[in-house]
C-alpha cells in the first residue's frame, strides 16, 4: 500500500505516473484481498476446538469492570448500552444502580460462570431482581442448573416496564438491580464470574394494541432438510456466531457451552432443534445431556428443552413459539413475554459434562437446524432510539453476516464483501476516485 501512495505523490509531479492498467490491477488486489480475509477468517469457536479442550465463556472485548456492593445506597450505576464485568461471591446479595426516566422500559441481564470443576445442584443458580428506591419489586428472575448437575454460564434478566395503569416502578428515579445465588449453602464455595448487560427500550409514539395476539400458528414444522454446512459456535454472547435459516454442524465437547444468533424480524417465529451423534459404547445414561435454549435481543431466556444422552443418537426441540410482536409483553405467560421485540436471538447449546463420565471426552457431532416461520411484518414507530442503538431491529448487516445454508459459493462471497467492506469501503472508493481522475488528467 505504501508503494501504491508514492506512485499517486509521484503522479501529482508528473514522474513514474503508474500505467491505467497497473493502476486498476492494484485496486483489483485490494478488492480480493478484501474478498480472502472475508471469507477465510475462522469462525468463533474454531480455534477452541482445534486446542483440544472445551472453551470457557468469552466476556465481551469492551466489559467495563464493576464490583457489586452488598448495601444500596453504595452501589455503583450501570450505564444503559453498557457491558460489565463482575463477580459473585458464595453468600450475600450484590447491589448496582440504574438512573432511569418514565418513558422507557429497561431491561438488565446477568450471566453467572462458575468454574468448570465445581459440584453444583439442580436447585442452584441465581436470582435477579430490579427494586425501585422503597424496595418494591419491579422484577425478578431465577436460572438454575438443572437435573444434569453441570456447572455452565446461567442467565436471568430483571426489567422495569412502563405498563399503563400500574402504580409501582413508573416514576423517573433511582432502581436497584440484585443479584444473588439461588441456594447458597449448596453452592461451590469460588466466586463466580459475572457478565452484565444494561439496555433501554422506548415508548412507542402512538399507544397500539395492549393484549397479547391470541391466535398464532402452533403446529410444529418439519425439522428442516439439507446436508449440514460447517459454522462453530462462539463461547459467549458477545462472540455468538451468526447464522440464519440452515442446518448448521460443529463438534461439541461434555461441559462445553455453544452460542449462535440469529436475526428475527417482527412477525417471525424461531424453531430450532440440536442433534447430537452417536457416540462408540451405548451402555451409559447422562441426564438432561444435551440442552437447547433460546435468548431474546436483551439475552432473556425464552423457552429451554433438554435430552438424556445414552451413546445413540439425540434430538431436542423448542417448543413452538409465537411470531416476533410488540404486544407479546403483556401476555401472562414469561415464554411468550419474552418474544416482545426484534432483533438478534441467541441459540444456545450445552452439553453435561456428565456426559464424560460414560462416553469420553469427545467431542461429538452437533447438528443445528434453524427455521424461521411467520411473515415479516412492520415493528412499532420507536418516539426515540434503544440504548444500545439498533438493539431491536434487524439491519441490512445482520442479514448479510448470517448467511443461510445451501448458498451458493457466489452469494457468500458476496456476502462476505459487504460485511468486510463496511470498513474498507471508504478506502477503496477513495482509490477509485483517484484512479478515475488520474486516468482523466492524462494527456
Amino acid at each position: 500500500m505504501g508503494r501504491w501512495c508514492t506512485a499517486w505523490r509521484r503522479a501529482g509531479t508528473g514522474r513514474d505516473r503508474p500505467t491505467v492498467p497497473a493502476r486498476l490491477a492494484v485496486v483489483t488486489a485490494t478488492v480480493a484481498t478484501t474478498v480472502a480475509l472475508a471469507t477465510t477468517a475462522a469462525p468463533p469457536g474454531a480455534a477452541a476446538l482445534a486446542a483440544g479442550a472445551p472453551a470457557g465463556y468469552d466476556f465481551a472485548d469492551d466489559a467495563r469492570r464493576i464490583t457489586g456492593a452488598s448495601a444500596a445506597s453504595e452501589a455503583e450505576p450501570l450505564e444503559a448500552g453498557a457491558t460489565y464485568r463482575g463477580s459473585l461471591p458464595r453468600n450475600g446479595t450484590l447491589y448496582y444502580r440504574l438512573e432511569l426516566d418514565a418513558a422507557s422500559d429497561a431491561y438488565v441481564s446477568v450471566t453467572a460462570v462458575p468454574g468448570p470443576d465445581g459440584e453444583v445442584t439442580a436447585v442452584d443458580g441465581i436470582r435477579v431482581a430490579v427494586q425501585d428506591a422503597d424496595g418494591g419489586s419491579c422484577s425478578s428472575d431465577s436460572a438454575t442448573f438443572g437435573a444434569a448437575h453441570s456447572p455452565r454460564p446461567v442467565t436471568a434478566w430483571g426489567m422495569r416496564e412502563i405498563t399503563p395503569g400500574a402504580n409501582r416502578c413508573q416514576d423517573a428515579g433511582t432502581y436497584y438491580v440484585t443479584v444473588e445465588r439461588t441456594r447458597p449453602q449448596d453452592s461451590p464455595p469460588d466466586d463466580w464470574d459475572l457478565e452484565l448487560t444494561a439496555a433501554t427500550e422506548p415508548r412507542p409514539r402512538q399507544d397500539g394494541a395492549t393484549r397479547a395476539p391470541e391466535t398464532w400458528d402452533s403446529a410444529s414444522p418439519e425439522p428442516l432438510a439439507g446436508e449440514p454446512e460447517r459454522r462453530p459456535g462462539g463461547n459467549g454472547f458477545a462472540h455468538a456466531t451468526a447464522v440464519g435459516q440452515g442446518v448448521w454442524q460443529d463438534a461439541i465437547r461434555p461441559g462445553q457451552t455453544l452460542y449462535y444468533k440469529v436475526p428475527v424480524d417482527w412477525g417471525r417465529q424461531v424453531y430450532a432443534t440440536a442433534e447430537l451423534g452417536g457416540s462408540g459404547d451405548a451402555s451409559g445414561y447422562a441426564t438432561s445431556a444435551l440442552r437447547l435454549a433460546l435468548h431474546n435481543p436483551v439475552r432473556g431466556e425464552v423457552d429451554d428443552a433438554a435430552k438424556g444422552y445414552t451413546g445413540r443418537p439425540a434430538t431436542v426441540g423448542l417448543a413452538p413459539l409465537p411470531p416476533v410482536a410488540y404486544p407479546n409483553r403483556y401476555a401472562t405467560s414469561g415464554q411468550v413475554g419474552a418474544l416482545r421485540f426484534a432483533g438478534d436471538y441467541y441459540v444456545v447449546v450445552h452439553l453435561a459434562a456428565q456426559v464424560a463420565d460414560d462416553f469420553g471426552e469427545g467431542p461429538f457431532d452437533l447438528t443445528l437446524r434453524v427455521r424461521l416461520g411467520g411473515a415479516q411484518r412492520s415493528g412499532p414507530d420507536y418516539a426515540g432510539k434503544s440504548r444500545p442503538e439498533g438493539l431491536f431491529e434487524v439491519s441490512a448487516q445482520d442479514r448479510a453476516t448470517a448467511p443461510e445454508s445451501g448458498s451458493t459459493g457466489e452469494n457468500l462471497t458476496m456476502k462476505a464483501v459487504a460485511v468486510a467492506g463496511i470498513g474498507t469501503g471508504s478506502l477503496l472508493l477513495l482509490a477509485l476516485a483517484l484512479w478515475t481522475a488520474a486516468a482523466r488528467r492524462r494527456p
